[in-house]
């Protein structure tokens, strides 16, 4: 089949996670309940480093901007999932289901970038504290932003370029509640066993190339970690567990997802869901609201708007 012809599924069938009446209006209850939590927890945290000068520093800087990068994760799917659970009719258009692909694997992609630059910012505040406020100056955070901003358009342009143009001439079921990438690439009327193995190579890379530097900079910090007092060890251990449980929370499901991708719907929905809607919800339990600075700069902001 000649692959520079025009698609001609025009639009795409998504599942449900249930086809019971009763259940469908659980879940849209359930799961606006959650998301609307996950964005008004980041725009929280967003809005409290943004007003308070205290907070004006390289590591909440990051946080932010992963707050910021969580809340996009979530949207890209998790409205429409919601509006679908009221619809009988639950389908995408072409379009529709490529926009879905392409933020996916952009906020996917950056906040891979992110947990690094945060893993750098750690590494440089406990191994070379005399130094720190040298390395990580504003032109040097603002860098890392905007390059894990670039890397994951990067990352998705590269995902996208060859699923444009793969010929669609049905089935359209997605076996997803969204245009999960592996299970679209497996609906084109065409050998696909290529594609897919570009894409996992693709998204591999990226994902065991994070990792890697990830895992680099915790082993040298904690090694740094045991030769310290018991006071700063103490610490400084208790934000690098944080940091540890985020990059496990964010990674395990990834991995399951794309380098292991199950055949079961509900096991891969499950993976889904908790990749993009528990996952974002739970970051800011583990980063935020266990450290006493940002709960106090949110007190500060929250009587300020009362008395205001």
């Amino acid at each position: 089949m000649d692959q520079g012809n025009n698609s001609r599924v025009t639009e795409f069938v998504l599942h449900s996670l249930s086809g019971l009446r009763e259940l469908q209006l659980f879940y849209f209850a359930f799961f606006t309940l959650f998301y609307s939590s996950i964005v008004l927890g980041k725009l929280l945290i967003v809005l409290t480093v943004l007003s308070e000068s205290a907070l004006h520093t390289p590591m909440y800087f990051l946080l932010s901007n992963i707050s910021f990068i969580d809340m996009c994760l979530s949207t890209f799917a998790t409205p429409r999932m919601i509006v679908d659970f009221l619809k009988e009719n639950r389908t995408i258009s072409f379009e529709g289901c490529m926009a879905q692909i392409f933020f996916q694997h952009v906020c996917a992609g950056g906040e891979m970038m992110l947990l690094v630059a945060m893993a750098y910012d750690r590494y440089v505040a406990i191994c070379r504290p005399l130094h720190y406020a040298a390395i990580m100056n504003v032109h040097k955070c603002t860098g890392l932003v905007v390059g894990s901003w670039l890397v994951g358009v990067l990352h998705s342009v590269s995902q996208l370029i060859f699923t444009v143009n793969l010929p669609f001439c049905g089935p359209n079921q997605v076996d997803s509640f969204f245009c999960d990438l592996p299970l679209v690439i497996k609906l084109a009327c065409t050998y696909t066993y290529v594609f897919e193995r570009l894409m996992h190579l693709d998204s591999g890379l990226l994902a065991i190339s994070s990792f890697v530097l990830l895992f680099s900079s915790y082993s040298v910090i904690l090694i740094t970690l045991r030769r310290r007092s018991s006071v700063g060890m103490a610490k400084a251990r208790a934000t690098l567990t944080a940091h540890v449980t985020v990059v496990t929370l964010f990674f395990g499901p990834c991995i399951f997802i794309y380098a292991w991708h199950f055949s079961n719907f509900l096991v891969n929905n499950i993976l889904s869901i908790f990749y993009i809607v528990f996952t974002p919800l739970l970051n800011p339990l583990i980063y935020t609201f266990r450290n006493k600075e940002v709960i106090s700069a949110m007190q500060k902001l929250m009587r300020r708007q009362v008395s205001s």
